[in-house]
């Protein structure tokens, strides 16, 4: 089976536009760049694929002469142009650094030919190619399944009408949530999501799990620049899951190991995406600054594999609100993961916001910056007159906007801070987060 992804629709947007340029699909391995591409092949008239980590395929890119290049590909596959709409697909670009460099000259010489690259470390590659044709590449960002495709995989078209459906009906909230649940345990790694859809039995996916876990683990001495280096990513990937919610570089996962080490290995870990260091941010107006000298927050991957890293998935079966559970850290994490499938054009971070004074601090989970304004967003069950960090952010802010994810159903109600400064609370559930954008407008429209 084929799993719909979002990004689909972006790559029919890419194939219509007038100003087409190669496509780089860029995130980390396992999240489906291949399979998406290879589904998308269905939409032209013939599809040639590369993948050069086959030395044939390869050594094309030594040919210096583009023409011939595209000759010889042609050549290679037994394949014409004539008339006939072609998508090249150039997987594992990242071990040719000649390939990326020569992706120009099929945006300036041959725009008939639709192009697109994708490499599971490609992050590495592209920040030491010499001549990268910058201005001369578009990107897609691809992450593991969002809610919202989960639904779409499980084929419950009911729950994604009322997904869709701004506000959502009341009716529709407890069984939107239980969905959200199971997906919340499950996660959104496409393999693992396919065996759910075929045997519906979480237990079943342990192996699938282990498997993915350490492919990335496999990975670390192609992260690593020597053996040390190598040996500190290990200890990161292994002791990242049962670190706090704010880090420290130095004595990270209780080693002897120096901050710099940490820093270095948690930093090639984010060019993998495999770990995202979420900086703070004490921005009250656009734009969001990070501050670097604040302790930042971990966001791994995909929260299904983080559950299954830390023998949660059995419990998470037995409760009903997940800002109870586990500190509250899988539900921040997870609506954390929902707001960044949002962006496809652009490797986003989320911030959130501290205050941090002599005797005092507060710090808000989430900000998201909509138009002109920077939203708090707290992620916590409870009353409003409990929003201590929130009612701080809008006391010195510059709008009465504010949002509560939480397990309840949806509202929008006035409040107060305790400084008596009025705003509009939006209460959202869960399983809204990836509907984001669409509810900030409804709210403010209100």
């Amino acid at each position: 089976m084929t799993l719909y992804r979002k990004a689909y629709k972006t790559l029919i947007r890419w194939k219509n536009s007038n100003n087409r340029k190669p496509l780089i699909i860029r995130g980390a391995r396992q999240v489906g760049k291949t399979t998406l591409v290879r589904a998308f092949a269905i939409e032209f008239d013939q599809f040639i694929e590369l993948n050069l980590e086959m030395d044939s395929d390869k050594r094309l890119f030594e040919i210096e002469n583009f023409n011939s290049l595209v000759n010889a590909i042609l050549l290679l596959k037994g394949m014409q142009i004539e008339n006939k709409s072609t998508l090249l697909f150039i997987d594992e670009i990242q071990e040719s650094p000649k390939a990326i460099q020569k992706l120009r000259y099929f945006y300036e010489e041959r725009s008939d030919i639709y192009l697109i690259a994708a490499g599971s470390l490609l992050e590495f590659a592209l920040k030491d190619v010499p001549g990268f044709p910058v201005g001369r590449v578009s990107y897609l960002y691809l992450n593991p399944l969002c809610f919202e495709e989960y639904l779409t995989a499980i084929e419950n078209k009911p729950a994604l009408k009322a997904l869709n459906t701004v506000p959502v009906p009341g009716y529709a909230h407890q069984i939107l949530k239980d969905l959200f649940h199971t997906y919340s345990i499950i996660g959104g790694m496409p393999e693992v999501v396919q065996q759910y859809v075929l045997h519906k039995d979480i237990a079943s996916l342990a192996t699938v799990y282990k498997e993915l876990w350490q492919s990335f683990k496999d990975d670390v001495k192609k992260y690593a620049s020597n053996r040390t280096e190598g040996k500190v990513i290990r200890h990161v990937i292994e002791t990242a899951p049962h670190e706090a919610d704010r880090i420290k570089f130095e004595g990270f996962g209780k080693s002897s190991y120096r901050s710099g080490e940490i820093g270095k290995a948690i930093r090639a870990l984010d060019l993998a995406h495999i770990i995202r260091l979420l900086y703070p941010s004490t921005s009250l107006e656009p734009p969001i600054i990070s501050d670097f000298r604040k302790r930042p927050r971990l966001q791994f991957l995909d929260t299904g594999l983080l559950n299954r890293v830390l023998n949660l998935q059995g419990e998470m079966l037995c409760i009903s609100d997940l800002n109870n559970f586990y500190r509250g850290k899988i539900i921040q994490h997870l609506v954390t993961q929902e707001i960044i499938s949002l962006k496809e054009d652009e490797r986003y971070t989320p911030h959130f916001w501290v205050r941090e004074e002599r005797g005092t601090s507060s710090e808000v989970d989430l900000v998201y910056q909509h138009g002109k304004y920077i939203i708090p967003v707290e992620v916590k069950s409870g009353k409003q007159g409990k929003l201590r960090s929130l009612h701080q952010f809008i006391e010195r802010t510059n709008h009465p906007y504010a949002i509560r994810i939480f397990a309840g159903e949806f509202s929008i109600e006035n409040a107060k801070t305790p400084g008596r400064v009025p705003y509009l609370l939006m209460n959202l559930p869960y399983y809204l987060t990836g509907k984001l954008p669409e509810y900030i407008h409804f709210f403010m429209n209100q």
